[in-house]
């Protein structure tokens, strides 16, 4: 199988190979995330025992994450978006869910062969004032945000000499994976992340998972093999294998971009009881997402060339998903 999303075992051999900090630290960065989210989501290690079945080829489009956008305190897109920002990505596009009170980022890599992230926030004053209550008091307990030192420093693994920092450097690593693995304030309490769920699901998970990917996503147009050329083949094959499925395919066949994605799966989240005892519940966290790009017009040149870009229906549909699925169907 041939994955082509950063995901490379000597780290070493790739900086030797571009000559390239940055890009060497972020293939690093991503097969972390990544290792930690296929353990947790098994339709991952579905879609890779496919790929390998069928000689094709494993592309990641884009990986998405979520966050909460509150004054107090100031916490939002930014807390994801400096990272890579500091690693050489760059906002391509803006998006506006006013159904669920979302706005979202992309950004695009500085090398090809990365994927590209896509970063949203909740509105949170757009909440009830109940579930706003809880989520501030929640959120209240933010860590503080990374050093702008600890910025400069990936801004400048390209030059580790005047940093004294490498792009293998395990330490640097760990700091920055941790950032996004580690709940980023107390424990919520279970009663009132009930009630918040009521009134944003989105809300909840971010919660519960705090920074953590929401989801990896295939890139249908890579995979090189006639048995998995379209996204309806591909989605076919992982129902064959028995991976749950979104019913619907969003965007027609030959537009611009085509998504679809399994069901959530449900893991356990620690969660405080009444009397602030820790217990753990069921909770939705993250689903496989598949993309199909199609071509549209260089606006500059009229040339053809692949869409990029993310559309807004589009996605606010498969913000749904992680409000179905076990946990869901449980009430939690």
């Amino acid at each position: 199988m041939n994955i082509d999303h950063g995901m490379r075992p000597d780290p070493a051999l790739q900086l030797a190979v571009t000559g390239d900090g940055r890009r060497a630290f972020l293939t690093r960065l991503w097969d972390q995330l990544w290792d930690a989210y296929r353990r947790r989501v098994p339709y991952a290690r579905d879609y890779e025992q496919l790929i390998a079945q069928h000689g094709a080829t494993f592309v990641n489009d884009h990986v998405a994450f979520r966050t909460l956008a509150s004054n107090s305190p100031q916490v939002g897109i930014s807390c994801v978006s400096r990272i890579f920002e500091s690693l050489g990505y760059t906002p391509a596009g803006c998006y506006n869910f006013p159904d669920k009170h979302l706005t979202a980022i992309h950004y695009q890599p500085a090398w090809p062969g990365l994927p590209k992230v896509f970063i949203s926030e909740l509105r949170v004053w757009e909440l009830s004032s109940a579930c706003r209550a809880i989520v501030q008091a929640t959120i209240a307990s933010h860590r503080k945000p990374l050093h702008l030192d600890t910025l400069a420093t990936l801004a400048t693994l390209d030059h580790s000499g005047s940093t004294g920092a490498s792009p293998t450097d395990a330490g640097l690593l760990q700091q920055v994976v941790d950032h996004f693995q580690q709940l980023p304030w107390h424990i919520p309490e279970k009663d009132a992340l009930q009630a918040v769920h009521e009134d944003s699901q989105y809300a909840a998970w971010v919660l519960v998972h705090g920074y953590q990917v929401n989801h990896f996503t295939a890139l249908i147009n890579a995979h090189g093999v006639p048995a998995l050329e379209s996204i309806e083949a591909t989605v076919a094959a992982l129902r064959g294998a028995g991976v749950p499925m979104k019913l619907e395919i969003e965007g027609a066949a030959g537009s611009k971009l085509r998504q679809t994605a399994t069901e959530a799966v449900s893991v356990e989240v620690d969660v405080r009881d009444a009397s602030g005892q820790l217990t753990r519940i069921p909770w939705n966290y993250a689903y496989f997402e598949l993309a199909e790009r199609g071509m549209v017009l260089d606006p500059a040149q009229g040339a053809p060339l692949r869409f990029e870009g993310f559309l807004g229906p589009q996605a606010s549909q498969l913000f749904e998903m992680t409000g179905r699925g076990p946990a869901a169907r449980s009430g939690h």
